[in-house]
């Protein structure tokens, strides 16, 4: 029978598929973690108090990817070159959602306008990332090779879309409401094509490595488009709503020391 646990089981199991996917996602927390970075270098005067939140979000997702390289070292696996249709973040970028990395590579202020694009496009991203985790930590937050690493990712990301709910909050009070709201739907509406296709890419790459039969491979892409389906008609509303976190103030503070893998 297909499930997640079962299908994530194969590719952990599996020397060249469990490659392939810290490989993909320890490049895409790189990502992360530099546009964070460069983010809070050149967040605008008026509002450099978020600044030190944006750094620590980039410094976890700097860790992240750390953590991901460190699960292969300890397998004595090299990192591989991400294959270009999985590349989930440059893919986004090309969607023309969140800030271009071009602008980022510019040493001049962002806008106000820019902060409200980077945070509505993580308020979307992130729950797609809290959301996964939430299920590899139900299947395999006990794992005795990647548990340790999952549960602490898992508490990031969390931790990292309570932060995009308060601020966006904050700046829809401060008179950003429109602009929030446009943005949010906007790069909703754009994640889930881009996941499903990446999602796509990933299970046929996987399906040669772990010499799935036709009939497997169909089923798990009728599977991904099915979830496509679902969001597109009505399911990406889960990605825009904002509600003040249980936790305010997720992001103050260093962040926490990766774990040992």
């Amino acid at each position: 029978m297909l499930s997640a646990r079962s299908l994530f089981q194969e590719i952990v199991d599996d020397d060249s598929a469990y490659q392939l996917f810290c490989s993909i996602a320890a490049s895409g927390e790189a990502q992360g973690g530099w546009e964070n970075g460069r983010i809070a270098a050149l967040v605008p005067e008026s509002m450099r108090a978020l600044a030190p939140r944006i750094a620590r979000h980039g410094a976890d997702e700097d860790k992240h990817g750390r953590i991901f390289n460190a699960l292969l070292a300890k397998r004595g696996l090299e990192p591989l070159p991400v294959p270009p249709e999985t590349d989930y973040t440059m893919l986004l970028e090309r969607h023309g959602i969140g800030l271009a990395h071009e602008k980022l590579r510019r040493d001049e202020p962002l806008t106000e306008e820019d902060i409200v694009v980077y945070l509505s496009h993580s308020r979307v991203t992130e729950q797609r990332a809290a959301d996964q985790m939430d299920m590899l930590v139900r299947y395999f937050g006990d794992h005795p090779e990647v548990g340790r690493a999952i549960r602490m990712i898992s508490r990031d990301e969390d931790n990292h879309l309570a932060y995009c709910h308060e601020e966006l909050l904050g700046l829809a009070a401060a008179g950003h409401g429109r602009t929030i709201h446009r943005v949010l739907r906007d790069s909703a509406l754009a994640e889930i094509k881009v996941y499903r296709d990446v999602s796509l890419a990933v299970m046929a790459h996987m399906g040669r490595l772990l010499h799935w039969s036709p009939p497997k491979s169909a089923a798990l892409a009728a599977g991904v488009r099915g979830v496509y389906a679902y969001e597109r008609f009505g399911g990406w509303h889960r990605m825009i709503g904002l509600a003040m976190p249980e936790r305010r103030g997720a992001l103050d503070g260093p962040p926490v020391p990766a774990p040992a893998v």
